[in-house]
């Protein structure tokens, strides 16, 4: 068979099936989120952070969870990048993965850069992951279903070409808009003092029932094999920039209260 051919075939079955190379928000989505944080920080952790980051901002490190997934190294941490439990349970109704999820992802990023003890080397590595962690929280399907892989077995058509459901949440409606992370951030919606506090307030659990939420309502709008494009981006980017926003104000203050 022509190698050129195959190649074609190859890839025609894998946007068939859904096969995405980009994982959780993709890169814009995290780095949106990322940047978004930025603009939350005190001058304090702003600076302690970058410190630690050799200069770097939130927004460059903000993919670093994705990039190690090559690395047979960091295998152990591919399950932290995602939390299923049935829709109609609270966390912990239901016996939590032995191998971790996103909920004790978090938790050891904060625990380890809380501690004294802590290396240079892992708070840098910690901080990383806590970065895009908090990204992957805010994606709803990341606190999706375990039988279908948090949307990831559900069949659908972007326009004309195959996807699924997460894929669609994760990058498809993002890409479609066609903004930067930096224009994403830039024009994310002005909040009162009022509306951020109440967007800070609870704690970690409370924001994975919230994406929980949202989860039911994303599986809700599309039947497998549907066919999804402007109507869906009309109704539903909306909630994918609120998600973002809510990311990076709630990464800023946890990020507030552990360097600020």
């Amino acid at each position: 068979m022509n190698t050129r051919y195959l190649l074609f075939l190859m890839l025609f079955c894998f946007s068939f099936n859904g096969f995405s190379f980009g994982e959780d928000w993709g890169k814009t989505g995290h780095r949106a989120t990322g940047e978004i944080a930025e603009s939350y920080l005190t001058k304090k952790a702003h600076r302690n952070i970058r410190a630690l980051l050799d200069g770097h901002g939130l927004a460059f490190v903000s993919i670093y969870g994705d990039e190690i997934k090559s690395d047979d190294q960091y295998k152990k941490f591919s399950p932290w990048h995602y939390v299923n439990f049935a829709l109609d349970k609270k966390y912990g109704e239901e016996t939590p993965s032995e191998l971790g999820d996103l909920i004790k992802g978090i938790e050891k990023c904060i625990e380890v850069l809380k501690s004294d003890t802590s290396t240079h080397e892992d708070k840098v590595f910690y901080l990383k992951m806590l970065v895009h962690f908090m990204g992957d929280l805010h994606q709803p399907l990341h606190v999706g279903r375990g039988e279908d892989k948090g949307g990831n077995d559900i069949q659908v058509r972007w326009f004309k070409e195959g996807s699924n459901l997460h894929r669609v949440w994760d990058s498809d409606m993002i890409d479609y808009y066609g903004m930067s992370y930096t224009e994403l951030s830039e024009n994310a919606d002005e909040l009162s003092s009022v509306e951020i506090k109440n967007i800070e307030r609870g704690d970690i659990l409370d924001w994975v029932y919230e994406s929980q939420d949202i989860a039911k309502d994303v599986y809700a709008s599309a039947n497998v094999g549907e066919k999804l494009g402007y109507k869906y981006v009309y109704t539903y980017f909306p909630v994918v920039r609120s998600q973002l926003q809510k990311g990076g104000i709630r990464l800023a203050k946890i990020l507030n209260d552990l360097f600020g």
